[in-house]
């Protein structure tokens, strides 16, 4: 962990996660009705600068996070652009059919995408699990045996892939993964599977039991381990994302990168 994770101590770890969720999930509604190609090129080229400037990943995990996001872009567009509709065709080849039209829907497609996934990633490159469930309950009233029950799953996720890891070794030792082909496969999935499923069966029911005996599925208030509360830096960050949105729009206004105002016109 200690290489993936640079800093903790940014300023987007310490703002409230309510806060910092809400504000992100609205900002995936108001990008979802945008059609001006212009705004989400400069929404995508401002979101990138900060995902770089807040994002607590090390350098080498950030850049193949950008780069994995690109590549899905480019794939969600491409769908758009080569199988698309217009009357100003660039490219035509069998089943291919290249517009200007269909290119700047495409463009539209992925890097809305990409404008997505960079604010998807923002929120979970500078977001702890823990403080996040804990302030779910404290700010949201999410009730405690929901909060408590994805935070006890969240943590299973490493131990389950630890998990896999032995199995795998166990197998290896064994020779069991020196056979080729689709039947010795289908056996490896299935001794993983049900072998998985066993442990995980069994893990879930000591974790019900021990949420049970914790008196997590109690109604009445709770007191918590963690304080969540409010800052002065979540002003900062309300105004650092307003900033960000407004300066994708002003550009777009003043500084167009291509005529298409509106693909659905075009």
């Amino acid at each position: 962990m200690d290489n993936v994770w640079a800093s903790t101590n940014k300023l987007f770890f310490k703002i409230n996660p309510s806060l910092k969720f809400l504000l992100i999930s609205s900002l995936f509604i108001v990008y979802l009705f945008v059609q001006n190609l212009n705004t989400m090129i400069w929404a995508s080229f401002f979101f990138l600068i900060l995902y770089y400037l807040v994002s607590g990943l090390a350098g080498k995990w950030s850049f193949w996070f950008v780069f994995l996001t690109l590549i899905v872009s480019l794939f969600s567009a491409s769908a758009m652009i080569m199988f698309g509709k217009g009357s100003h065709i660039i490219y035509h080849q069998s089943l291919i059919l290249i517009t200007q039209e269909s290119l700047a829907r495409g463009l539209l497609l992925g890097l809305r995408t990409f404008t997505f996934s960079l604010i998807g990633m923002i929120f979970a490159t500078t977001t702890l699990p823990v403080p996040f469930f804990y302030s779910l309950m404290q700010q949201l009233k999410v009730p405690v045996r929901y909060a408590y029950g994805c935070l006890a799953a969240f943590r299973m996720i490493p131990i389950m892939a630890e998990e896999f890891l032995h199995i795998r070794q166990a197998m290896r030792v064994r020779g069991m993964t020196r056979q080729k082909g689709i039947k010795p496969l289908y056996e490896r999935m299935n001794r993983y599977s049900l072998t998985m499923l066993a442990q995980s069966i069994r893990r879930a029911q000591r974790t019900a039991i021990a949420m049970e005996a914790k008196r997590f599925s109690m109604t009445e208030r709770r007191t918590y381990y963690y304080e969540i509360g409010w800052s002065r830096i979540d002003l900062y960050f309300i105004v650092i994302m307003l900033l960000t949105v407004t300066l994708g729009f002003v550009f777009a206004a003043y500084f167009p990168l291509t005529p298409f105002t509106n693909v659905l016109d075009h």
